[in-house]
């Protein structure tokens, strides 16, 4: 007997607490933000309710925590939340043709902005637009195409914007595209990227909260929880406290303060200035997690031992030298901030764990998961013990290899790309794992996660099955072991008394689904502190 009784009481048929040895629960009782009670009888809890008690019969229902996603771009999702959609075109022509249309309502002289979840190869082209093309949709207007995080193709306009011009110097560790013939193509890569971007303008405030409302929404709707967004700007964090502010967000977001594009610690320091107002948030909404930094590229650029299946003259590329990430991680470190760091190719894994045992030797003590590895993408062995003996946590994400799977077996071959994200020798090594998305790279989303992992499938058919684990590691991935990682797993991951009441209602067990149905299913309701923040109509 209580007191005050329960807010919310949920009978299902079964309540997986994921408390190690417990057997499934049937009722769970919400007071406030947190659980109070669990029972595994579906009555064991009717002392809990009141007059004011929301009681929710669900006699098929399942219920789970919360997801987490530990590397993903939620920015990204809320800029493209009002972007041209190219990622529904099939053809350059339909993509084109989507450009051309916003220019027709959007005046002379403002920048086009594209959503960034789409891959080439899903074009019936199999290629990027060009600046040429692009400027058969549009010459009144620059127009920026960003794919994911690290490549943007601009229009003829965007680059004379720029000042880019074919004498313009290359940035280390960027790409300016050209053509065969030598002519500058519009392509930009990874650290070329600011030589553009830097000339958007600012959206408006409205807009950027709705983006957020919008985007914040629909991972929720997917039973993601809490999102762990990896390239997060001054700006960005001051929008998602406006949005907090307005009660817009339907995820809770640990921000990783984005260092991409920096090159040296004084400009590290420079940034952790800005930080020091965010060092005490304490909102379990909100807060900002650390910094990241970049080591290598991505899909066409991650560095890599051996030379790439496509070009047997490259590598790869470092967009840091080792030496002066080594000082910049220590400046986050020595101010007290964590650090996650995306390696994604074998040569950038070896570099990063080299520069990690640097930063450790200079400052013995660190508390366990402050240095994070994002992707590990291609890690054998040796280096996966490296990093469980460092004590380095490592992100993967395999709903990046499903979408990009055929992308990357040009650049790297069949068994490089098998090789990718191993999770089961990550876990059978001891390493404290982690999952995402890394969208918009990757697909988000807690069950199209969990059935990658499973399955190893991908858009060119299965890639690896070694390296598939099990249902319940898949889960633990997003929630228990994403709870560590995040420093949180005494207030989340599990459901037990105490702990916040974020939870996910299935209508089904996830558990018991076939693989086509749990690829593509969805909770009916997301809870997030005792309230209601996604449903399935």
């Amino acid at each position: 007997m209580t007191d005050h009784g329960a807010d919310l009481l949920i009978r299902g048929a079964v309540v997986h607490t994921l408390v190690p040895g417990q057997q499934p629960q049937r009722a769970l009782a919400v007071r406030g933000d947190r659980i109070v009670a669990v029972s595994p009888d579906p009555n064991g809890l009717n002392a809990w309710v009141t007059a004011r008690t929301t009681v929710h019969e669900l006699p098929e229902a399942t219920v789970l925590p919360a997801f987490d996603d530990t590397h993903t771009h939620l920015i990204f999702a809320a800029h493209g939340a009002h972007d041209v959609p190219v990622h529904r075109a099939r053809t350059i022509p339909e993509f084109l043709d989507l450009i051309r249309r916003r220019a027709e309502t959007t005046p002379a002289g403002q920048w086009i902005r594209t959503t960034t979840n789409w891959q080439e190869l899903n074009l019936a082209e199999r290629r990027m637009p060009t600046a040429a093309e692009l400027d058969q949709a549009t010459d009144r207007h620059p127009v920026l195409v960003k794919r994911g995080g690290h490549n943007d193709v601009v229009n003829t306009y965007a680059l004379r914007l720029a000042g880019i011009t074919e004498d313009t110097p290359v940035p280390p560790g960027g790409v300016i595209g050209r053509d065969a013939d030598g002519r500058l193509d519009g392509r930009l890569i990874d650290n070329a990227l600011p030589l553009v971007e830097r000339l958007l303008p600012a959206p408006d405030r409205a807009g950027r909260i709705d983006g957020l409302r919008l985007a914040s929404s629909q991972y929720a709707a997917t039973g993601i929880g809490t999102v762990r967004d990896c390239a997060v700007t001054p700006d960005d964090y001051a929008m998602l406290l406006a949005t907090r502010e307005a009660g817009a967000l339907s995820t809770r977001v640990r921000a990783l303060i984005s260092a991409l594009g920096l090159s040296g610690a004084a400009q590290v320091e420079d940034l952790l200035d800005v930080m020091e107002d965010w060092r005490y948030g304490s909102d379990p909404w909100l807060r900002v997690w650390g910094v990241k930094f970049g080591l290598d590229g991505g899909l066409e650029a991650g560095a890599t031992e051996e030379p790439y299946a496509c070009d047997h003259a490259f590598s790869g590329t470092l967009t840091w030298e080792p030496d002066a990430l080594v000082e910049a991680v220590e400046a986050v470190v020595r101010r007290g901030w964590r650090v996650g760091t995306h390696a994604y190719g074998d040569r950038a894994v070896r570099i990063l764990l080299d520069v990690y045992e640097r930063v450790l030797e200079r400052i013995p003590g660190l508390p366990a998961g402050t240095l994070v590895m994002e992707h590990g993408g291609l890690a054998g062995a040796e280096q996966r013990a490296r990093a469980v003996a460092l004590g380095v946590p490592v992100t993967i994400q395999q709903p990046l290899l499903h979408d990009t799977a055929e992308v990357e077996l040009g650049f790297w071959g069949a068994e490089r790309v098998a090789a990718l994200f191993p999770a089961r020798e990550w876990l059978d090594q001891g390493a404290l794992v982690a999952a995402g998305s890394d969208f918009p790279v990757g697909q988000f989303g807690a069950m199209r996660s969990v059935w990658g992992m499973t399955t190893r499938q991908t858009v060119i058919g299965v890639q690896g099955p070694q390296h598939a684990i099990t249902y319940d590691e898949a889960v633990a991935l997003h929630t228990t072991h994403a709870t560590r990682l995040l420093g949180e797993d005494d207030q989340r991951g599990m459901l037990t008394p105490g702990r916040l009441a974020d939870l996910t209602i299935w209508d089904r067990d996830p558990a018991s689904c076939s693989s086509e149905v749990l690829r593509d299913l969805n909770p009916t309701h997301t809870v997030l502190g005792g309230s209601l923040v996604a449903v399935d109509h």
